[in-house]
């Protein structure tokens, strides 16, 4: 058993999107917190939440791994990136990998560093990442397997290690499975460290559409102004409700997030498509 101040204690999170902070901010406005943004290697953002892996008005019981299971799928779904969740409690610790509509893949140990995970979520979390299908998952595979000298942050440090490879690069001073509030503090010291702050549904669909105005063809609506656009916000929308339904019927507000996000993607490329007709 690894030292008792080495162990995860109260719940963390960050979220690392494969993509530039600018082409973020627009989704993460989206999102029902207030969060940190900053680089985090060539191609890589990270966000971290202001308040904690919980979100306001929601069942704080909610366990961390499920809201951030909907973070990441709200960040992910739609976008043309992958967005890699970490997480960690007094009990457990883990990641959560969300790319487009796949069903989300994730992996667990407990606070000793025992695996409680399937070999197999290591091996598609390689692939849909595109890691080196011989070296990188040959580095993954010792992840999975018992060791009395690596507790969950050492798990952690290890997948970061790998993540590594493809360009993910965490700030100094930023160390995943200590204490939350540090985590925020040593963002908070940064100069190239964005606030994003919730401002409510429309205020948030209305700064995305400004976003793609600026620019024209915005990184969530890579497609805008064609029909492959008006199909996937159609798709958005229909998957966004009844998700939503059903996260608060759930009381989890993680997956309440993602159906509001999805909702609220679909109505900012129909109202793109609508208020910018082609030329």
């Amino acid at each position: 058993m690894p030292p008792e101040d080495h162990a995860p204690a109260s719940p963390g999170a960050l979220l690392l999107c494969r993509a530039e902070p600018g082409a973020v901010v627009p989704v993460a406005r989206l999102l029902r917190e207030n969060v940190l943004l900053s680089p985090a290697g060539e191609g890589w953002s990270l966000l971290v939440p202001e308040s904690g892996p919980h979100l306001s008005g929601t069942d704080s019981a909610d366990p961390v791994d499920r809201v951030l299971t909907g973070w990441a799928t709200a960040l992910a779904v739609g976008a043309p990136w992958p967005v890699v969740a970490l997480w960690w409690d007094a009990d457990r610790a883990g990641y959560t990998l969300a790319s487009g509509f796949r069903r989300p893949v994730g992996y667990v140990w407990l606070t000793d560093g025992t695996p409680a995970g399937e070999d197999e979520a290591m091996r598609t979390f390689a692939a849909r990442l595109g890691l080196d299908p011989v070296q990188d998952v040959d580095s993954l595979g010792p992840l999975t397997e018992p060791d009395p000298e690596a507790d969950a942050r050492a798990r952690l440090r290890g997948l970061l290690a790998v993540l590594a490879r493809v360009g993910v690069a965490l700030p100094a001073g930023l160390e995943p499975g200590g204490p939350a509030d540090r985590l925020r503090e040593a963002l908070r010291e940064r100069h190239d460290v964005q606030r994003i702050e919730w401002s409510g549904s429309w205020e948030a669909v209305r700064t995305g559409l400004s976003a793609v105005d600026a620019s024209r063809v915005g990184p969530c609506l890579p497609w805008s102004g064609d029909p492959r656009a008006r199909a996937l916000a159609l798709a958005q929308i229909a998957a966004g409700l009844p998700l939503t339904l059903w996260g608060l019927r759930r009381h989890s507000g993680g997956w309440t997030t993602a159906g509001a996000l999805l909702l609220a993607q679909g109505a900012l490329t129909l109202g793109y498509d609508l208020t910018h007709p082609p030329d």
